[in-house]
């Protein structure tokens, strides 16, 4: 069964030199930035390209992509209240050997002040996962008063997400995964865009892991210097190597950027990370 006000829509089939066909009903929309004229090579670069989490496609999916000689796009699913906005498109491939390879696009407003964000699943299950742990719209931010109910500051605002950083994770239980672990390990070090992200050692210690799990450390929205709200999440990766030991890889997600942009950082040690999330709290 789907959401209420899911509306199904009609499939566009494009050929690798713009040709396009539609089918089905053609009064129901569609991806808005559809270009009807556009190649299969520039609708997988554009797709990939706005994608926040692309980096999270195996490499030999985007390999096949390489491949495409026609597309489909189709409007599987939409939603509309109040505050949330969240569309589903499904994107298939025709590949050069004869096969087809389908991709899930989420669409939704629950970005930093409502702006549009798009997130791309390799199955239908993921997509519809990721839409269920939306929040009901889009970050409004929260506000910190004193004690004597007077408005905090910005240094209070700073002080408040310091002492945030600083709470201990409780403790979890480790409940290994056997998951192409290696190559999760190696695209969580690929995203990773600071400078002193962990090395060559680490990846190669890396090669041999065969199960992960994955925890969330600390996840929410704050008030940054500037004035403005950023999101920072922070996810411990924890891998068991063949030799029986265990490594892990702290992950921190934010939007604590100079224009908002998403970023994606990688340490090697936890207070090496929460440090990461405290500085970029005063970005300007």
């Amino acid at each position: 069964m789907s959401d209420p006000g899911t509306t199904f829509s009609k499939h566009q089939v494009t050929c690798g030199d713009g040709l396009e066909t539609p089918l089905n009903d053609p009064h129901a929309p569609q991806d808005p930035s559809h270009d009807p004229y556009e190649t299969t090579d520039t609708q997988v670069e554009r797709l990939l390209g706005r994608a926040l989490n692309s980096f999270d496609l195996p490499d030999s999916t985007v390999e096949r992509l390489a491949s495409a000689l026609a597309h489909s796009s189709a409007l599987h699913s939409s939603h509309h209240s109040a505050s949330l906005h969240r569309t589903t498109y499904r994107h298939t491939y025709l590949l050069a050997d004869g096969t087809a390879l389908s991709l899930w696009e989420l669409v939704h407003n629950s970005g930093r002040d409502g702006t549009e964000q798009h997130e791309l699943y390799e199955e239908e299950a993921e997509a519809r996962l990721a839409a269920s742990r939306l929040p009901a719209g889009p970050s409004l931010g929260w506000s910190v008063e004193r004690a004597d109910g007077t408005a905090a500051d910005e240094d209070d605002d700073l002080e408040v997400l310091s002492a945030l950083l600083a709470r201990p994770i409780p403790a979890q239980p480790r409940m290994y995964v056997p998951d192409n672990s290696a190559d999760h390990a190696r695209r969580v070090l690929r995203r990773a865009e600071n400078a002193d992200r962990p090395g060559e050692p680490t990846a190669r210690r890396l090669r041999l892991a065969f199960a992960h799990h994955i925890t969330q450390a600390f996840g929410r929205h704050c008030p940054v210097e500037g004035g403005r709200d950023a999101g920072f999440t922070l996810y411990e990766h924890q891998f068991l190597l063949l030799d029986g030991s265990e490594v892990s890889l702290w992950e921190v997600e934010h939007t604590a950027t100079p224009d908002g942009r998403h970023m994606c950082e990688v340490y090697e040690d936890e207070r090496a990370a929460r440090g990461a999330m405290e500085s970029r709290s005063r970005v300007r």
